[in-house]
């Protein structure tokens, strides 16, 4: 099978490359993509080097399938080029999340919907795919309300000039910012931009990606989204409020059952998820499961996972082997 790889040389398509040697996806030819500046260069897959392309050459070498991971204006004006001559697209950017032609895919939620006309597949946001992998076996039970989310999410989620921003504070260095503040012992209450409403844009992710991925507009959600100086995932605290009664333990055992989930739940001994120990790995990990004694039918949970592998990589490298065992491709 053919792939490329757009946006090969950035954080997430870093981890695409590795996501992809780690589960053996099929590959028969690797055509990794990046900007004009890194055309000509090298990378390293699987102890070969490959040469980097540009788009239009990617576009002509006719891939099965393209994992997007290049920024939004790239994948508005690159994606239809690449579906145009038969590839699959699966896109990490917010370009075509919200398209009401496009589905928004969490294999383990939705991908029975896709199809062989499915050519450009949006992959959810970081934050978003985390919680809805946890919240789906729930919202089938009990039929989820309300949410109330709290984030507090890795600087990785920003990119490459975070993370030199922070190394940089670390050292006493100046250097260029990311961030309007410091982030090296601080918590910044703003992630993307804000909207008119109030809301940032990553906020109102939350809202709508959620709807869409459980297929209900009638859920209600409020969220606030929040930086903090971590590297190793998202954590979120969630309030679900349901319409039915439920037993905790009952919840318990459902997200045990659920593929992708790891309860991580005894906090007799201090145990709940943590970035530091989410890295690196591919599951949502899901703690501090509790009722809310506050409301009726209302429960907490503590959700982390790695934003770099399951929030955005592994979810869209997930897909890929969907479509491929399935003949979608």
């Amino acid at each position: 099978m053919k792939v490329a790889v757009v946006g090969a040389t950035g954080m997430v398509g870093q981890v695409m490359l590795n996501v992809l040697a780690e589960r053996n996806f099929p590959i028969s030819e690797l055509i990794p993509v990046a900007s004009e500046r890194s055309v000509g260069k090298e990378i390293q897959y699987k102890n070969k080097s490959y040469k980097i392309v540009s788009l239009q050459d990617a576009v002509n070498a006719k891939p099965d399938i393209a994992l997007f991971s290049a920024g939004g204006s790239t994948s508005l004006e690159w994606a239809p080029k690449f579906a145009e001559v038969g590839t699959t697209v699966v896109d990490n950017s917010s370009a075509w999340r919200m398209d009401h032609t496009k589905k928004l895919i969490v294999p383990e939620i939705n991908a029975n919907t896709l199809t062989k006309e499915d050519k450009i597949i949006a992959n959810p946001n970081c934050s978003t795919i985390q919680m809805v992998v946890a919240l789906a076996p729930l919202h089938t039970k009990y039929k989820i309300k309300r949410l109330v989310i709290s984030t507090y999410q890795s600087i990785t989620g920003t990119g490459v000039k975070a993370v030199k921003q922070l190394e940089n504070e670390l050292a006493g260095v100046k250097g260029e910012m990311a961030y309007p503040y410091p982030i090296h012992q601080n918590a910044l209450p703003h992630c993307d931009v804000f909207e008119s409403n109030g809301y940032t844009k990553e906020e109102m992710k939350l809202v709508r990606e959620t709807q869409k991925i459980l297929d209900d507009r009638t859920i209600a959600v409020t969220a606030t989204a929040v930086r903090i100086p971590t590297a190793g995932g998202h954590s979120e605290s969630v309030n679900i409020e349901f319409e039915k009664e439920f037993d905790v333990n009952e919840v318990r055992q459902l997200l045990n059952n659920t593929e992708g989930v790891t309860v991580q739940d005894n906090p007799d001994v201090n145990v709940y998820p943590m970035p530091i120990y989410a890295n690196g790995k591919d599951d949502v990990f899901v703690g501090r499961i509790r009722r809310d004694e506050s409301q009726p039918n209302s429960l907490n949970m503590w959700i982390v996972s790695d934003n770099l592998r399951k929030g955005a990589a592994t979810n869209a490298v997930q897909i890929a082997e969907y479509l491929s065992a399935k003949n979608l491709l």
